[in-house]
């Protein structure tokens, strides 16, 4: 019997709402079609919150769908204004063409563009040459203001004024919809969901002006079991490139993810069969880090490669485990007592271990690149280091090349 791609996805926990699931499930089982997701070109690198949706891009060219990746080249130029409190960056056209190389550079790792498989268009292609006065006529008509304001991207904005330029957003996400359908084909949008209101949008779009049926899915979002969006440290974003989060930092952030996330991360950011991934979801207690450790080498061999993958847990190993155990590696302890808000200045911390022979030492020490804290280089000597970055209790400071000290947290 044929496997239903539409059951995989539903299965691994990717289908959060969907406008017609029948028929959703009838194409995609049936039939090959094309369908698009939109990538915002405000970065020079995908991160982890876009890996989740390029998952189901390959789930589903896998099963022989066509995908289109859209960079926001138009809309980009104007700011989605989906889950912000302020306006987005503005860019620059050729700022967004930059970034949609880059990213299509990190999509073909897991997307195949040969041979018309998959393709990556850019918005700005049809969006920069409307005319202003026809487009409301032959378009603006069909959305009701009212209706937009019930958006929640639109009613988060309004309690700190959301700008006229923003307020467009909805009805150029809409109208790409309808390009696309009528340039590729495309029939089915994705995205994450957040973004349901917009992708209805196009929905009704196309059926008010060319008579067409369009569906959409929504997609789960990437959170901790407090609701917040994973994918945030204290340096900031964990991005795809190499250069931006080093394999290493990215191979530990999913090793030292909450324990109620991890079955979940299996799910929908590996490709581990179902069967394995119940195996480890019954692992309880300390166990649980064996499940973390398959999570963090899988999804880090995918993005990065299998060497570095290795290369990654053999480190953390070292560091972690195997060289403090054969006391190569001195350990002291930090109590919770001497945190501020959850957090610890770096200077503090180096002085309290005494790593550091002054508070200029550790400066100059800081300002020359000399300190790492989890092999993460700190740059600023206000950085702030969060009960959160000790992985088990514990965090590997580094000074120079030669010098490290395995801080352990005590109540």
């Amino acid at each position: 019997m044929k496997e239903s791609v539409f059951d995989i996805l539903n299965e691994r926990g990717f289908i959060q709402q969907c406008t017609n699931e029948e028929k959703v499930k009838e194409i995609l089982d049936n039939e090959k079609i094309s369908f698009y997701i939109g990538f915002d070109p405000t970065a020079d690198s995908l991160h982890i919150g876009h890996f989740l949706t390029i998952m189901v891009m390959s789930h589903l060219q896998k099963h022989g769908h066509k995908p289109i990746a859209l960079v926001g080249g138009g809309t980009g130029m104007i700011g989605d204004p989906t889950d912000r409190t302020d306006m987005r960056k503005m860019m620059t056209l050729d700022e967004i063409k930059s970034n949609a190389g880059k990213f299509k550079t990190q999509l073909s790792k897991f997307i195949d563009f040969s041979d018309d498989k998959a393709i990556m268009v850019d918005n700005a292609d049809w969006l920069l040459n409307l005319e202003y006065i026809p487009f409301l006529r032959e378009y603006g008509v069909h959305f009701s203001v009212n209706r937009m304001l019930t958006a929640d991207s639109y009613k988060t904005r309004l309690e700190k004024g959301l700008s006229f330029l923003e307020f467009n957003y909805m009805i150029m996400q809409a109208y790409d919809f309808l390009e696309l359908n009528r340039r590729h084909n495309c029939v089915l949008q994705l995205g994450g969901n957040d973004q349901w209101s917009n992708i209805i949008a196009g929905i009704e779009l196309l059926r008010r002006v060319d008579s067409k049926e369009g569906y959409g899915l929504t997609l789960t979002l990437l959170t901790t079991s407090d609701n917040k969006k994973m994918g945030k440290t204290q340096q900031g974003a964990v991005w795809l490139d190499p250069q931006k989060t080093s394999p290493y930092d990215f191979y530990q952030y999913w090793r030292n993810i909450e324990d109620a996330s991890v079955i979940k991360c299996l799910k929908l950011l590996t490709f581990l069969p179902m069967n394995e991934i119940e195996v480890l979801a019954k692992l309880e207690g300390s166990e649980i880090n064996k499940a973390k450790e398959v999570l963090a080498f899988e999804i880090t061999k995918m993005v990065h490669n299998e060497e570095e993958a290795e290369k990654a847990k053999q480190a953390a190993l070292a560091l972690f485990s195997g060289a403090s155990a054969s006391g190569s590696i001195p350990e002291s302890e930090l109590s919770k007592s001497e945190f501020v808000d959850s957090g610890i200045n770096i200077i503090d911390l180096l002085e309290k271990t005494q790593v550091i022979s002054s508070r200029g030492n550790g400066r100059r020490l800081i300002q020359q690149g000399g300190i790492k804290i989890n092999e993460s280089k700190i740059d600023s000597i206000d950085y702030i280091v969060s009960l959160e970055s000790f992985s088990e209790g514990s965090i590997m400071v580094q000074k120079g090349k030669k010098t490290f000290l395995k801080v352990i947290l005590k109540d």
